[in-house]
């Protein structure tokens, strides 16, 4: 569906597309308007051109003396050679200011759209390609620099260039201007040839800095649901801004190097064409040429130089920038499904119950996942769900973590509706230690330090220590500088969760969420870490998503889910005694064979 897309947009430009520009060029009126002034004063120095040629055509044509029309020519040429420099260097410190305006304006798009894509809920991101939304974004930007660059001011002059060269083409000329020329054009292309691979190095950085760039924004919104769990939306925000300034300075290098480049090509198109226009001068006083002749040479001269291809390649490209604009931008346009109400208050919590009121909900329409579910987490208890795979236990920890709003009933939070604040202030008050955890490609220690961004390092090694996890990292080659690798794929399920468990007591929030905290561990890490989970919890509201029934034998209260409704609710010893669902999993776990480091 995408290329098909694409094929369409490359076919049927929505050129409405560049309205939604304007509001990025705006920052820097400063430099927009000396980037114009620019502008105005290489287009004078344009007009001025044919000014300056029709005196020395006069003075040719009236001239019969031969000292004076060798005198009062030559001053002029040198005039015009001045004038034709000056047109470009116009036009090059247009181009150099500009790009400052274009490169902030792919910044704040670039940030404008991670920010959007970060306040897009869950179901967005669990359909989403990183990939090809990746390449969205990275086009998109690129694109906005091409148009911005290419469009505003050079798309229009190459169109009349062009039309004047195919005209002037038609005619032959001397010997010696094809010497000019040919000798132009080879000290053009050698000097271009040089200057490339000295600027090579500039693009390279550019290149990198853009990688870095994409790395951390791929890295980010892979790790969506860890950056909602510790409320790190501006952290990410901020940390891909500073990405993006390195990658701006980059840029800017990069930008400088094209002025040397396009500033030494221009002059030595300027010495050419007043080598020519000296010759054709003395071409016509000396009656081999006539003053028609000398005008057209100044025209040829004016163009030949220029890319004759370029309006094509321009085009065709501009089409594909307009395509991957109106996708990144088409970003920006997807709503999220939750969203905080107006002016929506932040949540109080005062003591930390937690409250599920006749909750219904389906992912789907024609599923429904939980059907009327009813339970109460009072303030500072431990509270287990239990039940079978697909019965709604993980549903309820995104409920609660609003995620997804309920279709029916209510989520409470002392009392407050939880889809009633804003959603910045419940996240910020819940701690989650998820089941599948995912780490960021940084330090262990880092990824630790995640859970309070700006908690100092002995917080993050109590926490470590507390997690069980300082005996590991001191096995490390590099210990706590140990990179965890992409989506942490360098470290085992159990050393992932217990980076995950110490992140939430580096949080410290007044509730947590345990959602198979301790799935992936061996029966003596497991004990530790309950053990350590309990000592940080005791103050703490704490419902847990359990599937290992003997984690949560000690929980004040534990809830029997079956297909999304609630069968069955006690303590350990009451619900052993009923006999019922509760008693039956009990039975078929203590049936199941241990596992060999349990042995």
């Amino acid at each position: 569906m995408r290329s098909m897309k694409t094929d369409v947009a490359y076919g049927d430009v929505n050129w409405s597309t560049l309205k939604t520009l304007i509001p990025f060029l705006t920052e820097f009126k400063t430099r927009m308007g000396l980037a114009l002034l620019c502008l105005v004063m290489a287009k004078l120095a344009s007009v001025g051109l044919p000014f300056i040629l029709k005196h020395i055509v006069d003075d040719l044509d009236q001239s019969s003396e031969v000292g004076t029309a060798l005198a009062i020519p030559l001053g002029l040429l040198l005039a015009y050679g001045t004038v034709r420099f000056s047109n470009v260097l116009f036009g090059e410190l247009r181009d150099t200011l500009f790009g400052r305006i274009t490169e902030r304006a792919m910044r704040r798009v670039g940030l404008k759209v991670f920010r959007h894509l970060h306040a897009l809920d869950l179901d967005f991101h669990l359909n989403r390609r990183t990939g090809g939304l990746s390449r969205d974004i990275e086009r998109g930007t690129n694109g906005i620099a091409f148009l911005l660059r290419f469009m505003v001011f050079n798309i229009v002059p190459t169109l009349l260039e062009i039309v004047m060269v195919i005209g002037l083409l038609v005619w032959n000329y001397s010997v010696w201007f094809g010497v000019i020329v040919a000798l132009a054009v080879v000290a053009y292309v050698a000097y271009s040839v040089v200057a490339t691979e000295w600027r090579t190095r500039f693009v390279r950085q550019a290149n990198q800095a853009e990688s870095q760039t994409s790395t951390r924004s791929v890295d980010s919104l892979l790790n969506y649901e860890t950056v909602k769990y510790f409320t790190n939306e501006k952290h990410e925000a901020e940390h891909y801004d500073r990405e993006l300034q390195d990658w701006e300075k980059a840029r800017r290098m990069n930008r400088l190097s094209v002025f040397a480049l396009n500033g030494g090509q221009s002059f030595v198109i300027a010495v050419s064409m007043t080598a020519a226009m000296v010759l054709a001068a003395h071409e016509v006083t000396n009656q081999r040429m006539t003053l028609g002749d000398f005008v057209l040479i100044n025209a040829f001269m004016m163009q030949i130089f220029m890319p004759l291809n370029f309006l094509g390649f321009v085009y065709r490209e501009m089409k594909g920038s307009m395509a991957n604009i109106e996708s990144m931008f088409g970003l920006l346009k997807v709503e999220p499904k939750v969203t905080d109400i107006a002016d929506a208050p932040e949540l109080q919590v005062r003591e930390g119950a937690i409250e599920f009121e006749q909750v219904q909900f389906g992912y789907h329409t024609d599923r429904s996942i939980l059907n009327g579910v009813s339970f109460s987490v009072p303030a500072r208890h431990k509270v287990a769900v239990v039940g079978s795979s697909g019965a709604g236990k993980s549903t309820l920890a995104k409920m609660l973590f609003r995620f997804y709003d309920a279709d029916k009933g209510r989520v409470l939070i002392d009392g407050q509706d939880v889809s009633q604040v804003t959603q910045h202030s419940l996240r910020g008050a819940i701690g989650v230690v998820p089941q599948d955890t995912v780490l960021f490609n940084t330090s262990i220690f880092e990824n630790v330090r995640y859970g309070r961004v700006d908690a100092s390092d002995e917080e993050v090694w109590e926490a470590i220590r507390l997690a069980h996890l300082a005996d590991f990292i001191r096995q490390l080659p590099k210990g706590e500088e140990t990179v965890v690798g992409e989506r942490g794929l360098k470290l085992s399920g159990g050393e992932k969760q217990r980076v995950a468990i110490a992140r939430t007591i580096l949080k410290r929030p007044p509730i947590i969420v345990f959602d198979e905290a301790t799935s992936s561990l061996d029966s003596h890490s497991e004990q530790s870490i309950l053990k350590a989970i309990e000592e940080i919890s005791r103050e703490q509201t704490s419902l847990v998503i359990a599937h290992r029934l003997s984690t949560i034998v000690d929980a004040d209260n534990i809830v029997v889910l079956d297909q999304g409704r609630v069968v069955e609710q006690g303590n350990h010893e009451a619900l052993l005694a009923r006999g019922g669902h509760y008693a039956h999993l009990w039975e078929l776990q203590q049936q199941e064979p241990l596992l060999p480091e349990e042995v």
